[in-house]
C-alpha cells in the first residue's frame, strides 16, 4: 500500500511565490492527513485532495506559519461549498481550539468544533488514523511544540516540526524510514537547528529530507551541509514533491 509525504510547502518566516509555508500532505491508501497548515498551504492542498475529504489534521505548533491556515479552513468546512463529514480530527498542542476560536469572532467564541474535533497533543500522545498509528513527541522550540512519527507497522515517517537540539530528536528518527527535519538556522539556537545539526539528529533514520530552511542558506548547500553528519542519502523538501516512506 502506497505511503507517501507530499511537501505542500517549507518557506520560514512567510510565504514566498511558488511556495507556501510549512505543510505537508500524508496519505497511506486512502487515508489523508494534513501535518501543519501555514499560510498558502490550503490552496496548495487542494491540489491533492479536497478539505472535506481528509481523514485528520495534525499541527506541530501555534506560530502562525505553522497553523494559519486553519483559520480560512473553518470557513472552507462550515460555511462554503463543501460537505464535510463529521468533524475532522485536529490533533494540536494546548490551546488550539482557543486559539483559532478567538481569532475567528469578535462577538464569543467560534464554534470551530463543527468543523474540527480537537484534541490536545502532549508528550508520548497517541492516534489512530486509518491504518497509522501516530505518536507526537515533545520538542524545544521555547514553548509547546511537537514532533511526530507516522507508522503503518512496517515503515515509518519522521517529522521534527520547529525545534532546537534536544534529546526527543534521537527518539523521533530512530529507525525511521524516512526524517524529515527542519533547518531553519545558519547559527546553532536553541530554538531551531542548522542543517549540520540535523544530520547529526537523523543517524538513526534511513533516510533525511531537509525541510523549512532560513534564507541565508541555499538548498544546495544546506544538503551539502548535511551530508557530512549524515550518511545516508539527503534531500530537500522542494514544494510539490512526493517522497515515498
Amino acid at each position: 500500500m502506497a505511503f507517501t509525504l507530499t511537501v505542500l510547502g517549507n518557506a520560514t518566516p512567510y510565504p514566498r511565490p511558488g511556495n507556501p509555508c510549512s505543510g505537508y500532505l500524508v496519505r497511506h491508501g486512502t487515508s489523508k492527513i494534513w501535518v501543519d497548515a501555514g499560510p498558502g498551504t490550503l490552496a496548495a492542498l487542494q491540489e491533492h485532495t479536497s478539505p472535506d475529504e481528509l481523514d485528520a489534521v495534525w499541527v506541530s505548533h501555534l506560530h502562525a506559519d505553522h497553523v494559519a491556515d486553519l483559520l480560512p479552513a473553518v470557513y472552507a468546512l462550515l460555511f462554503a461549498d463543501l460537505r464535510p463529514r463529521p468533524p475532522i480530527p485536529l490533533y494540536g498542542p494546548p490551546g488550539t481550539a482557543a486559539r483559532i476560536s478567538a481569532f475567528l469572532s469578535n462577538t464569543g467564541r467560534a464554534p470551530i468544533e463543527q468543523a474540527f474535533a480537537v484534541h490536545e497533543l502532549h508528550d508520548g500522545h497517541r492516534a489512530r488514523v486509518g491504518d497509522l498509528r501516530l505518536t507526537s513527541v515533545a520538542v524545544d522550540h521555547g514553548f509547546p511544540a511537537f514532533g511526530l512519527r507516522i507508522t503503518d507497522g512496517r515503515r515509518t515517517l519522521a517529522y521534527s516540526g520547529d525545534t532546537g537540539p534536544c534529546p526527543a530528536l534521537t527518539r523521533l528518527a530512530d529507525g525511521a524510514d524516512l526524517f524529515l527535519c527542519e533547518a531553519d538556522g545558519s547559527e546553532p539556537s536553541t530554538v531551531h537547528l542548522t542543517p549540520a545539526e540535523a544530520g547529526r539528529a537523523a543517524a538513526g533514520a534511513a533516510r533525511l529530507v531537509l525541510t523549512h530552511m532560513s534564507h541565508t542558506v541555499t538548498p544546495r548547500d544546506a544538503v551539502t551541509q548535511a551530508a557530512t553528519h549524515f550518511p545516508g542519502p539527503v534531500a530537500y523538501a522542494t514544494p510539490r514533491a512526493v517522497f515515498g516512506v
